[in-house]
């Protein structure tokens, strides 16, 4: 007695690619998110905190971004803003030969880019600005602010487009890779019969 190959092996070809494709979606999606998170904390920095704060007085300003910086530095902020790169990079593996490959890739250097930025610009600025003590002693917060917030600010932006560029990379290849895909034997079938 014969039976299906397709229902009685669990290892059978086009069921080990199933879950490898679901594998990867699940990557994927995972690290759209995470890249969303991240693209949106730079984006509120860029559209709504620092303009708030740019109305602020100099000692203001200098003890906000202080506290900032440092309550910024914790787990869950460190989970999605590694994680984005971690789970990028992971996905950007598993998409070796696959027609959304490129979208993944550009996603990865894209994001490269801002871990570049922030560990060469931003990181040292914030460690400037926290070296300069509390601001109530600071003899000059003027100057202090000077040095940090027209640079932080503009490459901030710089941070918050190249993630969201990296976001709508992840985002295409999510949806090329979620798309109904045609077998190459279809695909043939249909232009040799067409071609009759």
């Amino acid at each position: 007695m014969t039976t299906d190959a397709n229902t009685t092996n669990p290892t059978h070809p086009a069921d080990s690619g199933t879950g490898r494709r679901r594998t990867a979606a699940g990557v994927l999606g995972a690290a759209t998110v995470a890249m969303g998170l991240i693209a949106g904390v730079f984006y509120i920095f860029a559209c709504a905190i620092m303009p708030a704060l740019a109305r602020s007085d100099d000692r203001v300003f200098i003890a906000v971004m202080q506290n900032i910086n440092d309550v910024i530095q914790n787990p869950v902020f460190f989970l999605s803003f590694l994680g984005a790169l971690a789970l990028t990079a992971v996905a950007a593996w598993r998409s070796r030969g696959a027609p959304n490959r490129w979208w993944v890739f550009a996603a990865l250097a894209a994001y490269a880019l801002v871990l570049v930025v922030t560990v060469a610009v931003n990181v040292p600025l914030n460690d400037a600005l926290a070296t300069a003590g509390a601001p109530a002693r600071i003899a000059d917060p003027a100057a202090v602010r000077g040095h940090f917030e027209d640079t932080w600010v503009a490459w901030n932006v710089v941070r918050a487009v190249l993630s969201t560029v990296a976001l709508a990379c992840l985002t295409r290849a999510l949806y090329l890779l979620r798309r109904p895909q045609t077998s190459a034997y279809l695909e043939s079938a249909t232009g040799s019969s067409a071609s009759r």
